[in-house]
C-alpha cells in the first residue's frame, strides 16, 4: 500500500523535458502539482509561432498531456496560475483558456511578470485533484 505522503514524479513523453532541475509534475496523495507550462512544441522543444494565442493553446495542450499521463484531466484541475509577459494580453489568453475549461472552471490567479523562460509570452501551472481509484476498480 502506498504511503499517502510519498511523492511520485509525473513523467510525460508528449511534452518537452523540464528545462531545469525540476519535474513536470508531482503527485502526492490525491493531488497533482503541474509545473508551469510554456508554449513549447513537443517535437521541437521550441516556442510555437503565432504569438500569445498560439503559445496559450500549446501551453494548455502540454498541461493536458501531463495531466492525462498522471491519470487525470483538465476537469480535475482545482487551481491554476497564469503568468503573462503583458497584462494587455489577458483578454486573448482568457478567451483561449475558456475553450479548455468549459464547465466548472478552477480557481485562478493571473499575474504579469518581468520575464518568462526562453522568451515565452505566457506560462500556466496547475494543481489537480486526482480521481480516486477504489478497490472495485472504479474511479470516483
Amino acid at each position: 500500500m502506498k504511503n499517502c505522503c510519498s511523492k511520485e514524479i509525473i513523467t510525460c513523453d508528449q511534452v518537452p523535458p523540464a528545462i531545469g532541475p525540476y519535474s513536470v509534475g508531482v503527485k502526492i496523495g490525491h493531488l497533482a502539482f503541474i509545473s508551469g507550462q510554456l508554449g513549447f512544441d513537443p517535437e521541437t522543444a521550441v516556442l510555437v509561432e503565432g504569438g500569445v494565442e498560439a503559445q496559450t493553446h500549446q501551453a494548455l495542450k502540454n498541461l493536458k498531456a501531463i495531466l492525462e499521463s498522471a491519470g487525470a484531466g483538465l476537469e480535475n484541475v482545482v487551481k491554476t496560475t497564469v503568468f503573462l509577459m503583458d497584462m494587455n494580453d489577458f483578454a486573448k489568453v482568457n478567451a483561449i483558456y475558456a475553450e479548455y475549461f468549459t464547465t466548472n472552471p478552477p480557481a485562478r490567479s493571473a499575474v504579469q511578470v518581468a520575464a518568462l523562460p526562453k522568451g515565452g509570452l505566457v506560462e500556466i501551472e496547475a494543481i489537480a485533484c486526482m480521481p480516486h481509484q477504489h478497490q472495485d476498480g472504479c474511479q470516483h
